[in-house]
């Protein structure tokens, strides 16, 4: 059976101030606050107005709770905030989806910056969803969300336990996973694809992990110029995603 949490629907925020902005945003919807018993001091009564002026139920739990809870012991400063993300869903309920045609797959991607710029390029570019692991990559935290200047709220987000649970599925249904590797011999610009494909982006270090790499049917490059031997994953990210938009513009 799929990895699925129950938490598959949420970004889930820590940290006083981060907290105090997104009950300050009535664009976003916030399910609930979770505060560790005993939290006082900066902040705290500010949330907790807040939270009644908008009926955001607050619930208390135990410090270490919410530390486990909010997945940052360091930063999490006794509270977060669980806020409803209207377009995440599970993998595998998308895949039940007519219109789920253009996909990405991060896979090992663990820099919170570079994790927030692909979900704002690929939800700027109108990729079908993008496939966040619960391991193995950045947590969709604040630091993640302020790189993708709130756009992390409202992106496509698919969730699954790993990214190769995620190949498993995805190549299982059908669709065409494409790779990017430096040394491809075929570039996206000159590469057949079919209309259902997931493009792979690997980790920073290592790259396209092998269990992911296995479902791997076509490997592409970027072409570089100037003795560049390669882009920043989230620069490949834009580049790829677009060209996949225009592709599909000349349908």
């Amino acid at each position: 059976m799929p990895d699925v949490s129950p938490k598959d629907r949420f970004v889930t925020v820590y940290g006083r101030n981060p907290v105090i902005e997104v009950l300050d945003d009535h664009h976003l919807t916030v399910d609930k606050v979770v505060l560790a018993e005993g939290a006082h001091g900066h902040g705290i009564g500010e949330i907790l107005g807040l939270a009644r002026d908008r009926g955001v139920p607050v619930q208390r739990a135990s410090a270490e709770r919410v530390k486990k809870l909010a997945g940052n012991g360091r930063q999490d400063q006794g509270v977060f905030a669980d806020v409803v993300a209207p377009r995440m869903r599970p993998l595998q309920d998308a895949l039940a989806d007519p219109d789920l045609h253009r996909v990405v797959l991060v896979d090992g991607v663990t820099t919170p910056g570079n994790l927030g710029m692909i979900l704002r390029t690929a939800t700027a570019a109108g990729i079908d969803g993008i496939v966040v692991p619960r391991r193995g990559v950045a947590s969709i935290d604040p630091m993640v969300v302020k790189a993708s200047a709130g756009v992390a709220f409202r992106a496509p987000i698919l969730k699954t336990g790993t990214a190769a649970e995620a190949a498993d599925w995805l190549a299982a249904a059908g669709f065409h996973l494409v790779g990017l590797a430096a040394d491809a011999p075929s570039t996206i610009f000159d590469v057949e694809l079919p209309e259902n494909v997931v493009l792979v982006l690997g980790g920073e270090t290592d790259g396209i992990g092998p269990e992911v790499a296995a479902h791997v049917r076509s490997w592409v490059s970027i072409p570089m110029a100037g003795g560049v031997e390669s882009l920043n994953v989230s620069a490949a990210a834009a580049v790829v995603c677009f060209e996949l938009v225009r592709r599909a513009a000349r349908r």
